[in-house]
């Protein structure tokens, strides 16, 4: 019984070129308008959009809020928070989008969609947390 909990943990795990991967599944998806709820293919919610790009890189989390998927993943380090791939939060776990660089995330945002924003000036005040998956 072990040896299988040992296994699904370790199939459930991102190999180290998983950001590569999450890169490739993010800009297939950008451009698709905000639905509320939605998980994709054609349209996302902020966490609908994080959940798919997981699932489609073999990442198998259960489709939750922002608030769970805060609560499910692990903390980040103050000198990882910025590393692409990371999970970041805002407006007190309402929202949520992917890290790509120090200056920039990828996120299903209301009025414009799944795209590429940056940080500051709007973003970065809003900040509350970030979580990583290795």
């Amino acid at each position: 019984m072990k040896a299988l909990a040992l296994a699904m943990l370790f199939a459930a795990a991102p190999d180290p070129g998983y950001w590569d991967g999450m890169k490739a599944v993010i800009q297939q998806h950008l451009g698709r308008p905000y639905v509320w709820g939605s998980t994709g293919l054609k349209s996302f919610d902020c966490s609908g959009f994080v959940w798919r790009v997981l699932y489609d890189n073999g990442i198998l989390i259960k489709r939750t809020t922002a608030r769970k998927l805060y609560m499910s993943l692990k903390p980040v380090s103050p000198n990882e928070q910025w590393q692409g791939g990371n999970i970041v939060f805002f407006d007190n776990m309402k929202h949520c989008g992917i890290v790509n660089a120090r200056d920039t995330f990828f996120h299903a945002e209301s009025r414009k969609g799944t795209n590429l924003s940056h940080f500051q000036p709007y973003w970065g005040r809003k900040v509350c947390g970030f979580r990583k998956l290795k």
